[in-house]
C-alpha cells in the first residue's frame, strides 16, 4: 500500500512539473511579388519541400515556375515557341538550384493505340529535356523523362478541348504528389 501511495505521489509531482509546448511562432507574410518581376528568375531561396509558411517560387501563382505544363499540337512533339519562356524558366531554376532535379512526364490524348501514345509521350518529354539541356545548359542528370501515354488524362472528355489539355508534358519536382517513386 505504501508503494502505491508513493507511486501516485511521484506521478502527481511529475504531472505538475510537465512543461507545456510553446505556441507556434507566426512569421509575417512575404510581400506579393510584382507582376513585372514574376517572370524573372533569381537565385532560388527554398527547395520544393519548403518549411511551412516559407516562400516557395515553385508554388507562387505569380511566378512563371508555378506553371508546369507544356502543350503540344495533335500528333506532334516539337516544343512550340509560346512555351520557350516557361521551359527556360524551369531550366534556369534547375541550373541555379543546387541538387534540384525534375521529372518531365509526357502525355497524349486518348486517340491512337496505347503503344503509339506511350511513344509519343516519350518523344514529347525528350523534346522538352533536349531544349533544357542544349539551349539552356541544364545537366542532363537533373532531368528524367517518363511517358504515361493516354493513361493519365488531365481532362476527361472526348472533344478537341479535352484532347488539347491532355497533349502535354508536365514538369514535376521531388516532393510533389505526381513525382514518380523509385
Amino acid at each position: 500500500m505504501k508503494k502505491i501511495g508513493l507511486s501516485l505521489l511521484a506521478s502527481a509531482l511529475l504531472a505538475a512539473c510537465a512543461s507545456q509546448q510553446p505556441a507556434p511562432v507566426v512569421q509575417p507574410a512575404q510581400p506579393a511579388q510584382p507582376a513585372a518581376a514574376a517572370s524573372t528568375i533569381a537565385a532560388p531561396s527554398a527547395p520544393v519541400a519548403a518549411a511551412p509558411g516559407a516562400y516557395n517560387k515553385l508554388t507562387d501563382p505569380n511566378n512563371i515556375l508555378s506553371q508546369r505544363a507544356v502543350y503540344f499540337d495533335f500528333d506532334k512533339y516539337n516544343v512550340k515557341d509560346e512555351f520557350a519562356e516557361l521551359v527556360q524558366a524551369h531550366a534556369n531554376y534547375l541550373t541555379l538550384t543546387a541538387g534540384a532535379n525534375s521529372s518531365l512526364q509526357g502525355h497524349a490524348d486518348e486517340r491512337g493505340t496505347a503503344e503509339y501514345n506511350l511513344a509519343l509521350g516519350q518523344k514529347r518529354a525528350d523534346a522538352v529535356k533536349k531544349q533544357m539541356v542544349s539551349a539552356y545548359g541544364v545537366d542532363a542528370k537533373q532531368v528524367e523523362t517518363i511517358s504515361y501515354g493516354k493513361e493519365r488524362p488531365a481532362v476527361d472528355g472526348h472533344n478537341e478541348a479535352a484532347w488539347a489539355k491532355n497533349r502535354r508534358v508536365e514538369i514535376v519536382y521531388p516532393g510533389e504528389a505526381k513525382f514518380p517513386k523509385k
